[in-house]
């Protein structure tokens, strides 16, 4: 370095009047290699974290919904053994009911012969 060199960059060091005290570099601060590779692998176990929380979930749900579908084929058939039953007893009394049974002739008792 010359003499001249060091004077200007004393002066420089300090602030002149109607001078700017701050200085604006262009270097742009960057992560390097390991750093990037690191942040990735954090980032990958989040996203997988994250996966395993949408699929534990979805499998608490379809164990829910498992059970409500079995629940709703044994009531929709319990309700169809109802509605025959149901049928059966109601024809039994509109029989009873009807002209046509109020009509017949009752009939005596049969015995048989036995050797």
């Amino acid at each position: 370095m010359t003499y001249s060199s060091t004077v200007s960059m004393n002066r420089k060091r300090f602030a002149r009047r109607n001078q700017n005290t701050t200085n604006f570099s262009s270097t742009s601060n960057v992560l390097g290699p390991v750093s990037n590779t690191i942040s990735l692998i954090i980032l990958a176990c989040l996203l997988g974290l994250l996966y395993l929380t949408q699929v534990t979930k979805t499998n608490a749900f379809s164990y829910k919904i498992n059970t409500l579908q079995k629940q709703q084929t044994e009531l929709k058939s319990q309700n169809s053994d109802l509605e025959v039953a149901s049928a059966r007893l109601q024809s039994l009394d509109r029989v009873k009911n009807s002209e046509v049974a109020k009509n017949l002739v009752s009939v005596a008792p049969v015995s048989t012969i036995q050797n």
